[in-house]
């Protein structure tokens, strides 16, 4: 017979695990990081990209994906170098460099987003599929359980 708090120990070791097992392992958020990629979209975490996409990214600011997300030189050093060295690896998450250093092109992000149709991802509420705050309410704070989705119409 298990005693109260082991078996509460065992339920929260094996929610951490459920949630380290479907988004990587927990890195806590660099508040920079935060602050400056969440003007325009959710600070993504940052175990979906490879250290060589983030690192591509990080050089090509002026001409981020159609903005310029230019940051001062100090800034851009530091995300860099936290990006880098927490960026996802080789079976965890961020497998390959996917084309465009686009998460929303990457295996896993295609494969874990098959069955949503190519109209949704234009409908006004969501507009693109980098929009991940539209369907996952939690994703600010790195929370994507597929049991709290809400599709917009």
């Amino acid at each position: 017979m298990h005693t109260p708090s082991l078996f509460a120990a065992m339920l929260l070791a094996a929610a951490t695990l459920a949630h380290a097992d479907d988004h990587g392992r927990r890195v806590a958020p660099n508040p920079s990081y935060v602050k400056e990629c969440s003007d325009c979209h959710v600070a993504f975490p940052v175990q979906m990209l490879t250290a060589a996409s983030w690192s591509r990214l990080m050089g090509k600011l002026p001409r981020h994906f159609g903005s310029d997300a230019s940051l001062d030189p100090a800034t851009t050093s530091e995300l860099t170098s936290w990006l880098t060295t927490n960026a996802g690896t080789p079976g965890k998450r961020a497998t390959e460099n996917p084309p465009e250093d686009r998460i929303t092109r990457s295996a896993w992000f295609v494969r874990k987003h098959d069955e949503v149709a190519a109209g949704t991802w234009q409908r006004p509420a969501i507009k693109s599929a980098a929009n991940c705050a539209a369907c996952h309410p939690r994703a600010a704070d790195g929370n994507y359980n597929e049991r709290d989705i809400r599709i917009p119409k």
